[in-house]
């Protein structure tokens, strides 16, 4: 069973008062501030605000789209959320989108925890059931300050409900002291989170092991990357997903792989994602008219294997390559929903640069607009793996293990075997494969952006062309080089700034 997203405005718990005694009466007909909080439907109905905010574009709502941000994909539109200028070069901080979008929508869902702790004491209902779902909260407002840590360096840290009056005093925190809430939030929420929730789709223990191990991998932090893969381990509850094609398909959400995603439901209040119109092509057959508005761009197809090792044959350039690739990109040749692409079946962007994302759409049923029920995955066990891989790497201290656990990704599904790497390598061949490896594996699923961002590779990859099916150039991306003191963070939006000169703007804008 899901947990089941209400309305986020129930969280707006405000309300004005008058003098005259007939206009004091409390209103029984709407949430106000003093009939909220009364039972355990209450708490419910705030939890599930907190988790909606994990839904918003700019917070995990946009999936696999924010490879557009790296040398994985291509956005062709200005106004679909400027990560088209993030992964080219040109965001400023005029622009709204991601900008100012991701700090909105954190700080949403963090007033929204910070409400919630500091109401959820007052609620007669479960002891047990109050320590869960405080752990929950605990743990998304970590997520939050954590994805704002890891896009804009310090922000303000604040732990109670505050006023927009306050909100315009506030001053940045540093990028480690904002690091710091993270981890106090994630440890506050492993003390009260069970190995399952109460209900599919919620957090967990291993959510939170998950989570925190990633704080740790962005900041390099190898022994404590270790000690986490090792807690997800002893918990013996996740695994690889037999099938990689397999582990983004409906029938299989929430299996032994997931550890953490975004929870998406089918249906007529629009809780369902919009993947179906990002993503998806043109098929009026099934009566969607997806526009593909991100595509993979040929560096990214281009850095598939062969299953074997061997050269690509430029004169079949799909056969014998990594199955991975079929299984995330549409490209020409390949049939989606039984019709042949591009033939058949076309979209916006893909007939620019002639690839599309297969990954999170759904082949097997007509999807309605707006309400595609495909969950996004955050977290996966093969992170852990990769993860447990890199620091091993970056250590020194066993890179044969870490080749091994690379291995695992490369040979153990029934679907994905492709040469076995030698365990002989050298730490940097080690690092080269570690950082392909994620690469390959995590491709469209956003995670590629802070990967070159943590690793500092971007002068050493970019500029990148991004051409056409027909060969011409679409766009360079980062065409006057990559300064990644720049381009380590997002700007602070300029209407932040305006609002709060407290705001101290990032290096270079």
């Amino acid at each position: 069973m899901r947990y089941i997203f209400l309305i986020a405005s129930a969280m707006v718990l405000l309300t004005a008062s008058c003098s005259k005694s007939f206009l004091e009466r409390t209103p029984d007909d709407r949430i106000t501030t003093s009939n909220f909080w009364a039972g355990e439907s209450d708490a419910n109905l705030a939890l599930y605000g907190v988790y909606n905010t994990l839904h918003e574009s700019f917070v995990y709502g946009y999936g696999g789209g924010f490879d557009a941000c790296s040398p994985n994909a291509y956005q062709w539109a200005y106004w679909e959320g400027m990560e088209k200028q993030v992964g080219n070069g040109t965001i400023s901080a005029n622009d709204g989108g991601i900008v100012s979008g991701r700090w909105q929508q954190c700080y949403t869902g963090i007033n929204r925890a910070n409400n919630f702790l500091e109401n959820i004491g007052k609620v007669p209902m479960d002891s047990a059931l109050k320590t869960q779902m405080t752990g929950e909260v605990f743990f998304l407002r970590g997520v939050f300050y954590a994805l704002l840590a890891n896009s804009y360096g310090g922000v303000p840290v604040f732990t109670k409900t505050i006023s927009a009056d306050d909100a315009r005093m506030l001053k940045r925190n540093t990028e480690e002291e904002t690091w710091t809430q993270v981890h106090t939030d994630y440890d506050e929420a492993i003390k009260r989170l069970g190995v399952t929730a109460p209900i599919t789709g919620r957090a967990t223990l291993g959510a939170a092991y998950a989570m925190k191990l990633r704080a740790y991998l962005y900041k390099a932090n190898w022994d404590k990357v270790l000690e986490y893969a090792d807690k997800i381990d002893a918990l013996k509850k996740y695994s690889l997903f037999p099938s990689y094609h397999g582990l983004f398909q409906l029938a299989n959400e929430n299996n032994a792989e997931v550890m953490f995603d975004v929870e998406y439901m089918d249906g007529p209040f629009e809780q369902g994602s919009f993947f179906d119109r990002h993503w998806q092509p043109q098929n009026m057959k099934y009566g969607i008219d997806g526009s593909n508005s991100v595509a993979p761009i040929q560096n990214l197809v281009d850095a598939y294997e062969t299953i074997d090792g061997t050269p690509v044959n430029p004169a079949a350039p799909y056969v014998n390559r990594d199955p991975r690739l079929d299984f995330t990109i549409l490209r020409p040749g390949a049939y989606f929903q039984g019709q042949l692409y591009p033939v058949d079946i076309k979209n916006h962007t893909g007939q620019k640069v002639g690839f599309g994302i297969r990954k999170y759409t759904i082949e097997t049923q007509q999807v309605v607009a707006g309400q595609e029920p495909l969950n996004f995955i955050i977290f996966r066990y093969a992170d852990v793996l990769l993860s447990r891989a890199e620091a091993l790497i970056e250590k020194g201290t066993d890179i044969p293990q870490a080749l091994q656990l690379i291995n695992q990704i490369r040979t153990s599904r029934t679907d994905v075997k492709i040469k076995a790497l030698p365990l002989n390598l050298s730490q940097a061949d080690a690092r080269a494969k570690l950082r392909h490896e994620r690469r390959i594996e995590f491709a469209l699923e956003g995670l590629y952006w802070d990967d070159v961002r943590r690793w500092g590779i971007g002068p050493d990859i970019y500029p990148i062309e991004v051409r056409g099916a027909d060969g011409g150039l679409i766009e360079t991306k980062f065409a006057n080089g990559y300064n990644k003191d720049k381009f380590m963070f997002l700007p602070i939006s300029n209407n932040e700034i305006s609002l709060n000169k407290n705001l101290i703007q990032n290096k270079g804008y």
